[in-house]
């Protein structure tokens, strides 16, 4: 029960993010909708379609479809007061980040994948959303030009897997992970770190 709080919680924030950047782009309230539920959803539905598992988790299961799609319209709405809550929501979607992460990790190993895919899988959990939100805004995805977001997620999917092999409780080793994933997140936001880039001759 908890566990599928805070994945309703993740999708709520996400579908958020996703949403205040169709706004920004000056989207019509369809387009909003659908940019927050491709935001909170496309990681997972990325996930499940790379293991085979159809249809994906999130297109059978109605209450992350109406999360994601009454936070998109809400935000269309109050869209002003919103983006008011930018550090709020910052942190929110560095929780969701490390939620989404270990539990898409997690998915993975449980259906037998060998660890080194379930990592890459992890992480694509946590920033697929992100990346198609980018793509259908027709920008470069955030997480390969600035930031660390996609290299905060592959960590905590590298410790996931760790305690995976050592036979670790999954329950704690995941909220470890997650954590890790949320301090690293927030740590490079506070520092402005971003990852190394080509140097300009």
């Amino acid at each position: 029960m908890l566990l599928t709080v805070l994945e309703l919680v993740g999708i709520a924030v996400f579908a958020a993010s996703g949403a205040l950047a169709a706004v920004r782009a000056r989207l019509d309230v369809f387009g909003v909708v659908v940019l927050g539920m491709t935001t909170a959803l496309g990681g997972g539905i990325i996930r499940d379609v790379l293991l085979g598992i159809h249809p994906p988790t999130a297109l059978r299961t109605w209450p992350y479809l109406l999360v994601s799609a009454a936070t998109g319209l809400l935000v269309f709405v109050f869209h002003p007061q919103v983006a008011k809550l930018r550090r709020a929501v910052l942190l929110a979607d560095a929780v969701g980040l490390g939620l989404f992460t270990t539990g898409g990790t997690t998915t993975a190993l449980a259906a037998g994948v060998p660890v080194y895919t379930a990592c890459l899988i992890g992480m694509t959990t946590g920033i697929g959303g992100g990346a198609l939100r980018d793509l259908l805004l027709r920008e470069i995805p955030t997480v390969l030009r600035q930031e660390i977001y996609a290299v905060a997620a592959l960590t905590g999917a590298i410790v996931v897997a760790i305690g995976h092999r050592l036979s670790l409780p999954a329950g704690p080793t995941a909220v470890v992970a997650a954590a890790l994933i949320c301090g690293l997140r927030l740590l490079a936001l506070w520092r402005r770190w971003d990852a190394p880039r080509p140097r300009e001759r």
